[in-house]
């Protein structure tokens, strides 16, 4: 049996990770959202999906079930996937990472972009718990940043600059490289 290409997308909020998955959306590959997973969870709880709910819920999961508990949310997704590359947008952890492990081989590709690119874009993307303030912005990025996010891009097997990028451009890199590590 030929072992999934798991290739997890990781960087701070608004740096373009889910701009990435749905732009490869196209070329057949299957996307599975960390966040949209602790959406799903919230919406079984009766909990309506606000920035400081989804937050809470995060880190109570991580605490109750322990520090990969987001990742195990997709386990069965991932295992009943007949496909041979998957993205996981959103990994926030290498304890998400060893989870991970658990299902394929797995790239870790890192997304950067400047803290100012970052707050823009989520002001306009547009999902509930989005940041629309400066210190809304700094808290959840300090909530990230206390889960290990900068581990999981510290120890990325590729990092890729979004800044003076096109949208195209930043998808048509990404593809690139998944393209060489399927190779």
């Amino acid at each position: 049996m030929l072992t999934k290409l798991l290739v997890c997308l990781t960087g701070m909020p608004g740096a373009g990770k889910s701009t990435i998955a749905e732009g490869l959306k196209s070329k057949g590959y299957e996307i599975i959202n960390l966040g949209n997973a602790v959406r799903n969870e919230a919406k079984k709880r009766n909990l309506d999906p606000t920035r400081k709910n989804l937050g809470k819920l995060m880190l109570e999961l991580r605490e109750k079930n322990g520090p990969g508990a987001v990742a195990e949310l997709v386990q069965i997704k991932i295992e009943s996937s007949t496909a041979n590359v998957m993205l996981i947008d959103g990994v926030r952890s290498n304890d998400e990472i060893q989870v991970l492990r658990k299902f394929g081989t797995v790239k870790l590709l890192a997304i950067h972009a400047s803290t100012d690119a970052r707050f823009n874009f989520l002001q306009k993307r547009g999902r509930s718990d989005d940041p629309q303030t400066k210190e809304h912005f700094e808290e959840r990025d300090n909530r990230e940043l206390g889960v290990g996010i900068s581990n999981s891009i510290a120890l990325s097997d590729f990092a890729l600059s979004n800044i003076g990028l096109t949208k195209d451009e930043l998808i048509k890199n990404s593809y690139e490289i998944i393209q060489r590590w399927i190779k």
